[in-house]
């Protein structure tokens, strides 16, 4: 598996990995394979399945133009967005690549194919442009969850990077676990390794450093930040009053589960900045990214780590570990899987890490990581609206918790229980395969449909 704990974890906007980060980082490709520009008169982008259905309420629309005009999520400036979009519909010109100008308007040149599919997956988009002299060159991509996309037909390394030899090769967490054996070195250790046979060592230590400081700074935007979410559904940011409430408590007044009150707050903050088309990272989705760091704050703030740089890292390098093995042998797709791929797999990923943290072994780390995929089977992708809002943001706040929960039971025992974590990961992917389509992250029933319909017959 040559994934990277920088393919897990991609810093980039909100709302949505699948939806938002992959389609702007596609069209981008899309032009910058293309070959030059100098005689292009007309693109046009073509969305097809849950893209196209649920895209609107997942600025997809809004993504795929920046990517068109260059822009990558890590690097656009969130508060920027709107107004780049309105200049370019109002002069109803785009500039590819932010040199070559063409003819364009949303209404025009980006169609949403709502009733077909791509065959490769559900979220499938077909760009082309045209050259003056009347030819043509079009391709198919999929964003395949995560901030992942894949060119039609491709294989071989993540995104189309070439494969790299690595120390401790493994596709299942049993293989894993037998390197730890041979090697005597723990989870962390071994992803570690796997990612220096990549870059150097202060290279890597920067780069999950960053990542860290990323998801921080999210957590205490949201907790400053009030309002209403966009989108129309005029939902109110709740992270910011209720950390306010928590902060005028005194401590005699506290209660013991307050801690996991900040821990659904924290989570909250994070899915209500990336609600609001803010900065976040993918962990290992824009819908999940509230567990991971809040779970993060939680172990550096309330168990009081000896050493919390060493420790985060190799939280990061364990959470890693496992959404690899839930995208290689699962998906990490709301649209492929439903939502148990999502806050699912990040749950798994944030009760693994934090095990890895309190010095846990790899038994208790895979224990942790099955526990908490286990008790998301079946969670459906219904969100209202097609937004990132309703049920999204509090699932993150109570996937934090089970993360937490989990980590506690595995560290109780010592590692022995019934189910693997690779059993689980292909019970994930039947019970996805088997969950109907209208459960995945297409707005055509559960929660989306009847919630909609009840606000329909009181009006």
């Amino acid at each position: 598996m040559d994934m990277s704990v920088f393919d897990l974890f991609k810093i980039g906007i909100g709302p949505s990995s699948s939806h938002t980060v992959g389609p702007m980082v596609a069209a981008r490709r899309f032009l910058v394979e293309a070959g030059p520009l100098d005689d292009v008169v007309a693109v046009e982008a073509a969305l097809y399945g849950s893209l196209a259905l649920t895209g609107v309420g997942h600025a997809t629309d809004k993504a795929v133009i920046l990517g068109l005009m260059g822009e990558t999520p890590q690097h656009v400036d969130p508060t920027r967005v709107d107004a780049m979009l309105a200049a370019a519909e109002e002069r109803k010109e785009l500039k590819l690549l932010g040199a070559r100008a063409v003819p364009f308007s949303a209404a025009v040149n980006l169609v949403f194919h709502k009733a077909e599919s791509l065959p490769e997956h559900p979220n499938g988009m077909r760009f082309t442009i045209k050259r003056a002299d009347g030819t043509a060159v079009s391709k198919v991509y999929y964003s395949i969850g995560g901030g992942f996309i894949r060119e039609e037909g491709e294989t071989g390394g993540v995104d189309g990077r070439a494969p790299v030899r690595l120390p401790y090769p493994f596709d299942t967490m049993a293989q894993l676990l037998e390197h730890g054996k041979a090697s005597g070195l723990t989870i962390p250790a071994m992803l570690r390794a796997n990612e220096l046979a990549r870059i150097g060592e202060e290279e890597l230590n920067a780069g999950v450093d960053r990542i860290w400081q990323v998801m921080r700074d999210c957590i205490a935007q949201g907790l400053e930040t009030s309002g209403q979410l966009p989108g129309g559904l005029k939902v109110k940011r709740r992270a910011a009053g209720l950390w306010r409430q928590t902060k005028g408590v005194e401590r005699a007044n506290e209660l013991p589960h307050d801690a996991m009150h900040l821990v659904s707050l924290y989570a909250m903050a994070v899915n209500e900045e990336n609600a609001a088309g803010g900065r976040v990272v993918t962990a290992p989705t824009n819908g999940a990214a509230g567990i991971i760091p809040a779970v993060l704050r939680y172990y550096a703030e309330d168990c009081h780590p000896s050493d919390p740089v060493k420790g985060v890292r190799e939280f990061l390098l364990t959470a890693a570990a496992i959404g690899m093995l839930c995208k290689r042998n699962a998906s990490i797709s709301g649209a492929e899987i439903g939502c148990q791929g999502e806050v699912g797999v990040a749950c798994a990923m944030a009760a693994a890490g934090l095990v890895a943290a309190l010095g846990g072994t790899n038994a208790q780390i895979e224990n942790a990581a099955e526990i908490g995929i286990e008790h998301h089977l079946g969670m459906t992708c219904d969100p209202i609206g097609g937004l990132v809002q309703i049920p999204c943001i509090e699932r993150n706040g109570m996937g934090a918790v089970k993360a937490i929960t989990a980590a506690s039971l595995a560290l109780k025992g010592d590692g022995t229980h019934f189910v693997s974590l690779d059993e689980v990961i292909e019970t994930m992917r039947q019970t996805g395969a088997d969950m109907q389509a209208k459960y995945k992250e297409t707005s055509l029933g559960g929660l989306a449909i009847h919630v909609v319909t009840v606000n329909h017959a009181a009006c």
